[in-house]
């Protein structure tokens, strides 16, 4: 299932600085639980590192989603650290992005809810940065 290896991968980038924050914790089991999971199934994830598992069957919307949150969650403490970039870049590697969406995305992704119309403006510029296969 795509959504628990994104929690995964969402949990490993909240590690990384040492300690999972509050904000973050309830961001990453937000989204599980919007994907139908119970806060008793994602918990447990917290308790140790992933392996950096990326599904390779991912749609260009899944991909953007998993980017999207990934950077999302890196600037929902407001601070972000030199690994936590590293470490996303790599994840936009293996999805299949070039390393500039990144930049892209730090700048024009906020650390609170956006609208619908923000997320699909950042779903297309997000897209032409997908290398093609």
């Amino acid at each position: 299932m795509p959504t628990i290896q994104q929690l995964k991968l969402l949990i490993n980038l909240a590690r990384i600085d040492g300690a999972v924050a509050e904000k973050e914790r309830q961001y990453i089991i937000n989204i599980g639980q919007a994907n139908h999971l119970l806060v008793a199934e994602i918990l447990p994830l917290f308790t140790s590192e992933h392996p950096v598992v990326v599904p390779k069957d991912l749609s260009e919307d899944q991909k953007f989603d998993y980017i999207f949150r990934l950077v999302q969650l890196m600037k929902i403490d407001e601070r972000m650290y030199r690994d936590e970039i590293k470490y996303c870049a790599r994840v936009a590697s293996i999805l299949g992005y070039r390393e500039e969406v990144l930049f892209e995305l730090m700048l024009k992704v906020k650390n609170v809810a956006m609208e619908k119309d923000e997320i699909e403006v950042l779903r297309k510029l997000t897209a032409s940065f997908l290398l093609k296969s």
